[in-house]
């Protein structure tokens, strides 16, 4: 399947395809100098199974985890490709989950003003989101992405048999963006992710969904004036928790707990069970007042109010500006106390009903006492 996507910068396709990997030299110009970029956290077989297929490689190991996005990886990548004598000719190709398409992406960008860049991910994460979209970042001062350029891949191949070697925990982070988008935007996606008795069987479908839904909004806002926005629900404070847990939670588990706040009570009630059901975090212990600082230095912020996005109803969504002690507030929600009573509500909605009312929970009345 080929999804193309066209945007200011220019247009590229989309691959998602089982088996794919086995043949990017087909699907890829690779007929001139690759560096191969991938990180520890993924099997090295990807990763040299590319390399296989192009004139002349050169294999760069980062260490997984969201520290690597930093400046001394991005200069590490500069290097290789300086050694490596790429010219604006050659190309950089990343193979990984979402910090190596960012620090490939972001490289290829600064790297003699620009050279290609193709990427392959290999995460749930990175396929239904990262790897298309142009968004190139590293982190800075523990703010997310604070540095970096928007910036088109060439070319995006997503093969979805790569996603077997993920663990149950890789996966479900990387759902949680897919569960993003379908409460933004897909009230079918949303059921079907929620109702799911094999997400793995069912995860082609999950991608292609989330991916029709951000080409959608990036032809329409590649650098994120306005729509694009809708693609950060949760991230406010998910970023936040993100950069206080240093390295504790995945992103999508952070992305998870972002999204509780931004929503209705409604909607709050449909969410718990689903993020319940894949093992995503639903409560964070990290107090309200230690995240304000962050969001306060949030990308979107603008004259003091962050443009957050709320979800009232399933499938849709609206732009409030907020202020951070208002967002901050909403954070409340996550505390322990708060999510156990939500579970109560909703064990109540499911109470089974005697002849069309819900069962009494009223005690029985007790007998008289004897005098």
């Amino acid at each position: 399947m080929i999804i193309p996507v066209k945007t200011e910068q220019g247009s590229y396709d989309i691959v998602l395809e089982r088996g794919a990997l086995d043949k990017v030299g087909e699907l890829l110009d690779l007929d001139r100098r690759v560096l191969v970029v991938t990180d520890s956290g993924v099997p090295i077989k990807y990763a040299r199974s590319v390399a296989k297929q192009c004139k002349e490689s050169k294999l760069l190991l980062i260490k997984s985890g969201e520290a690597s996005k930093c400046f001394r990886s991005l200069e590490g990548v500069l290097s290789a490709m300086l050694n490596f004598s790429l010219t604006r000719g050659d190309c950089i190709v990343a193979v990984g989950g979402g910090v190596v398409g960012d620090l490939s992406g972001f490289a290829a960008s600064c790297y003699m003003r620009g050279i290609d860049f193709y990427n392959i991910p290999t995460t749930l994460l990175s396929q239904v989101d990262s790897s298309i979209g142009g968004k190139t970042a590293i982190d800075f001062g523990k703010v997310k992405n604070a540095v970096g350029a928007f910036y088109q891949p060439k070319k995006v191949v997503i093969d979805p048999d790569v996603l077997s070697t993920l663990d149950d925990r890789q996966l479900h982070a990387g759902l949680a963006e897919a569960i993003k988008m379908a409460a933004t935007s897909d009230k079918e996606l949303f059921e079907l992710i929620a109702k799911s008795e094999n997400i793995r069987g069912d995860i082609v479908e999950v991608i292609r969904r989330s991916l029709i839904i951000k080409k959608d909004v990036v032809e329409q806002d590649p650098k994120e004036s306005g729509l694009r926005r809708v693609l950060n629900f949760g991230h406010t404070v998910g970023h936040a928790i993100e950069s206080l847990e240093s390295g504790k939670l995945l992103h999508g588990e952070c992305i998870a707990l972002g999204m509780l706040p931004m929503c209705s009570e409604e909607v709050r009630a449909r969410l718990l069970p689903v993020l319940e059901k894949y093992s995503l975090p639903t409560k964070s212990a990290i107090a309200p007042e230690r995240m304000a600082s962050l969001i306060g230095h949030d990308k979107k912020v603008q004259g003091g109010y962050v443009n957050a996005v709320t979800v009232n109803e399933i499938g849709s969504f609206e732009f409030v500006k907020m202020s951070a002690d208002e967002i901050i507030e909403k954070t409340e929600c996550l505390s322990e106390k708060l999510i156990r009573q939500q579970r109560l509500r909703n064990a109540l909605r499911r109470e089974p009903r005697l002849g069309g009312r819900r069962r009494s929970r009223r005690p029985c009345p007790r007998p008289p006492r004897k005098k």
